[in-house]
């Protein structure tokens, strides 16, 4: 269904999976990766936004450790090569390749231009909120969102947090951090109670179908109101 594009970035040109809209110039959204490259999960994401009327646009922010990786969470091993590009990722020069995408995207034609993340995603949809000029974003189970709680005041468009209750790697104090530290009118945080990390990604372990399709429905109704 989708297509491979160039994006040309601030240090170098880095390849997008992208799944086309209904128009050309309709809203579009940005597909942040987890810390498995842009693989199998995230071209269907991709592809089911696509289904949805948006320009769907997933980039391979790992492009500097190695281009086009895709694994899977079925075995160990990939389980430790996906830790391992985690630990050597960047996390700034990784939002910088988001605006350049954001910017293609624009370039495209589309004005109206969300992000939506997963994972290591997560905390780059927020980051995406305060540092580029996305007009809505969404972040599931975001890691480490808490260290950045200074920045939340630089976000003035809508962002939409999803939180597992029982995330085994957001502890329940950085949850409580956030709770407090994203009052703004602009901020909301749903949480899941019994949930673990990725309880959203289909064929996972943690998967648990309920809680996945309440948070994609107001992932779905939180874009149709901001961007569309």
């Amino acid at each position: 269904m989708g297509r491979r594009v160039t994006i040309n970035g601030k240090d170098g040109s880095f390849g997008a999976y992208v799944a086309d809209g209904k128009s050309k110039t309709g809203p579009a959204i940005v597909v942040i990766q987890e810390i498995f490259g842009v693989n199998q999960v995230m071209r269907d994401i991709t592809d089911s936004l696509a289904e949805e009327g948006y320009t769907a646009v997933c980039p391979d922010l790992f492009w500097r450790i190695q281009p086009g990786i895709e694994i899977t969470d079925k075995t160990e091993a990939e389980w430790e090569k996906a830790f391992s590009y985690f630990k050597t990722f960047n996390v700034d020069t990784g939002v910088e390749d988001i605006a350049s995408t954001i910017a293609w995207v624009r370039g495209e034609g589309h004005s109206k231009v969300g992000a939506v993340g997963y994972c290591l995603g997560g905390l780059l949809a927020f980051l995406t909120a305060t540092r580029t000029d996305a007009d809505a974003a969404v972040g599931y189970y975001g890691v480490g969102i808490d260290n950045y709680l200074g920045e939340a005041e630089k976000a003035k468009k809508p962002v939409l947090l999803h939180v597992a209750e029982e995330d085994g790697f957001v502890s329940k104090d950085s949850q409580a951090r956030m709770e407090s530290g994203l009052t703004a009118p602009n901020f909301q945080l749903y949480s899941y109670p019994g949930r673990d990390h990725a309880f959203a990604r289909e064929g996972g372990q943690h998967y648990h179908k309920g809680d996945a399709g309440t948070a994609n429905k107001r992932t779905l109704d939180f874009f149709a109101k901001h961007l569309k």
